[in-house]
């Protein structure tokens, strides 16, 4: 293979593992690590990496022309992330082959490991059940609360699928999380209304990204961490629009 073939086989590898990491929600410093630690372990020592949520700019130095990937999608899906992270390793210790780790990438970047959307919503629904406890609710909140934290989780995922606006589906989802609470309450199948909607949420708050938001900012990556932090804010700001609309009926 020529040079610059090789070259830009490269290239299009690392952008590759760099998308692929971003797109399931790694910290954008570990990006660039991982990035440039693979464009070293082809021996392109000038290579530099910039990323943010929404992009990735990635040069050889002078030897190639500058390529720019896009981000258009953010879900949180550690597995890729550490899949990428293993073919990284494999090829900085060259126990791979360049060709070999780009073909796995391409593996990694089809594949769906999410599980199915039932057994997410039942995750989801166990979860905001036992948070009611932890909470300092009562066992008669925690039914209502599983069934609201279930509901919550297929509204956003759904409605998300339908219209790709993230805000408007996390806004309907915690109206009808707000909606089954009230009701609950309202024909005595839960007690406390506070406790059965902080756990009907809670599988809606962006705790991964107010973490990567923070971590972010330590490291340096001041415009990535307050582009995360934003991000955090406005589904903040969804969720709770949506249980103050069902709050003042």
């Amino acid at each position: 293979m020529m040079l610059n073939e090789q070259n830009e086989l490269a290239i299009d590898c690392i952008l590759l593992a760099g998308r692929i990491m971003m797109e399931s929600g790694a910290e954008t410093y570990r990006v660039e690590d991982t990035m440039l630690r693979m464009a070293h372990s082809q021996k392109l020592d000038h290579a530099q990496s910039y990323v943010t949520p929404t992009g990735i700019i990635f040069s050889l130095g002078r030897t190639q022309p500058t390529r720019i990937t896009s981000i258009n999608s953010r879900v949180t899906d550690l597995h890729k992330i550490t899949l990428v992270n293993n073919v990284s390793r494999k090829l900085t210790s060259n126990l791979t082959t360049l060709e070999e780790a780009y073909e796995e990438l391409v593996n990694i970047q089809k594949t769906n490991f999410f599980l199915p959307i039932s057994l997410q919503v039942l995750a989801a629904a166990i979860i905001s059940g036992c948070f009611v406890i932890l909470f300092g609710g009562q066992w008669a909140d925690v039914p209502a609360a599983f069934i609201a934290g279930g509901a919550g989780l297929y509204i956003v995922t759904i409605v998300h699928d339908m219209t790709k606006v993230k805000f408007f589906s996390e806004f309907l989802a915690a109206l009808f999380v707000g909606i089954i609470a009230f009701l609950a309450v309202f024909f005595e199948l839960g007690m406390n209304l506070d406790r059965i909607i902080l756990g009907g949420v809670m599988p809606l708050v962006p705790g991964l990204l107010i973490t990567n938001a923070v971590r972010d900012l330590m490291a340096g990556h001041f415009i990535a961490g307050m582009t995360k932090g934003a991000e955090a804010f406005l589904t903040a700001f969804a969720i709770g629009s949506g249980i103050a609309l069902v709050l003042t009926f």
